[in-house]
């Protein structure tokens, strides 16, 4: 297999040793060694999941998200679940609970890899923590993650557990819980208290603070959070690009600064508009208002040059573990033609180019070998899932960085 060197970290080498139920090798046999997914998280934000799976839909609505998901598991392996607490649990003590653990279950049977987002945010909070002190906001806001993150352990196990924690104690576009709650408590103060009811709810969950804001601020405030021994698993980082691809250079310069941390780093949130760039002067996205956001043909094929060069420049970096587009279709936030397909659920160029980039180009191909002597085939691949078949039996496996030899059993 050859592999370009700026992936070579993204491969491993693994002998398999394949052997009887008896023990004994299996001598002079091929076998057919196939990728079955990535270890790399490739995925988009997932919220449009819950009518479908929960049988919501009919008729051409249906059929069109139909399109939407076959196209989705096509490409990806991992997604974001919407777990803003304004829609979550709009009246106090009625969560959603069952309608997104059936929409994650089903997700999961299609080999998708689930987070959850966000537990904490001052945005799109539950309006009824404005009935109480901060005191009983903490409360309140502890016992959701207790709750939500006990509920879905094993099924999301991932968790952007505070967003945009930068900003969060200077909003000032309306008042909220959260906000409140920040000025109280200070930054590392509340990121603290939301990332040990996380760990204790779920100890064995990736747990990511999250930000837009990619300046020395969130810098000064990871290096805070993790002097005062807040059990920060990821970073995450936006890079909403509305109004114009970062570039190669602010990428890197990006990655850079927050690699000197050595944890792994999830570009969480992934914006190329296939459409017109939102104005330089606009400085909150969210108040760019318009009629209509088409997307062109000359828009698509920028985006498509844009977003190769970005998944490029990302995989290549050996601390990235995740890439989420945001969103998959067009029209989602701000009504943008930020999407991978558009409205009617057709592949825009980024789409197709993407899926030869990550199902041809990083994926393996499958591998026909003989066993040796003593049972054993070596070969390269990509890190992930793997099937082993000789005959009419199958074993799956994994290919690791720290995997050697692997004793199977056929």
């Amino acid at each position: 297999m050859s592999v370009n060197s700026n992936y070579k970290h993204r491969t491993a080498e693994k002998t398999l040793k394949l052997v009887t139920k008896n023990g004994a090798p299996i001598r002079n046999k091929e076998v057919l060694i196939e990728q079955t997914k990535h270890k790399f998280l490739f995925g988009a934000s997932i919220f449009e999941c819950l009518p479908l799976a929960n049988g919501i839909l009919e008729g051409a609505e249906k059929a069109k998200a139909e399109i939407f998901f076959e196209k989705f598991f096509d490409i990806f392996n991992y997604g974001t679940m919407s777990f803003y607490w304004n829609r979550f649990e709009p009246k106090k003590g009625q969560p959603i609970t069952r309608e997104t653990m059936k929409a994650s279950e089903w997700l999961i049977s299609k080999g998708v890899t689930l987070k959850g987002h966000p537990l904490c945010w001052h945005t799109q909070t539950a309006p009824w923590l404005l009935e109480m002190n901060n005191k009983e906001i903490l409360e309140a806001q502890i016992k959701r993650i207790e709750r939500d993150v006990t509920e879905f352990k094993g099924i999301i196990d991932m968790w952007d557990v505070i967003n945009e924690v930068v900003i969060m104690p200077i909003f000032d576009k309306y008042d909220n819980g959260i906000t409140r709650l920040c000025k109280d408590l200070g930054r590392i103060g509340i990121v603290r208290e939301m990332f040990d009811a996380a760990k204790k709810a779920n100890p064995g969950a990736t747990l990511l603070i999250n930000d837009f804001n990619t300046s020395i601020s969130y810098e000064i405030l990871i290096e805070g959070c993790l002097e005062a021994g807040i059990p920060i698993d990821a970073i995450g980082i936006q890079s909403h690009m509305h109004q114009g691809y970062w570039g190669v250079e602010k990428t890197l310069e990006v990655l850079e600064r927050y690699s000197h941390f050595n944890l792994p780093i999830h570009f969480t949130e992934n914006t190329i508009v296939s459409g017109k760039i939102m104005p330089p002067h606009i400085e909150d996205l969210n108040d760019y208002v318009v009629d209509e956001w088409p997307s062109t043909p000359e828009g698509e094929d920028r985006q498509a040059r844009e977003i190769i060069t970005h998944y490029k420049t990302l995989f290549a970096h050996p601390l990235v573990e995740s890439i989420t587009w945001w969103n998959f279709a067009d029209g989602r936030w701000l009504g943008a033609p930020g999407g991978l397909i558009r409205k009617d659920s057709s592949s825009k160029p980024a789409y197709d180019q993407l899926l030869n980039l990550i199902k041809k180009d990083w994926w393996t191909e499958a591998v026909k070998a003989v066993t040796n002597e003593v049972g054993e085939v070596t070969f390269t691949g990509f890190l992930g899932d793997y099937d082993v078949t000789l005959e009419d039996k199958k074993v799956s496996f994994k290919l690791d960085k720290n995997d050697n030899i692997e004793v199977i059993t056929l």
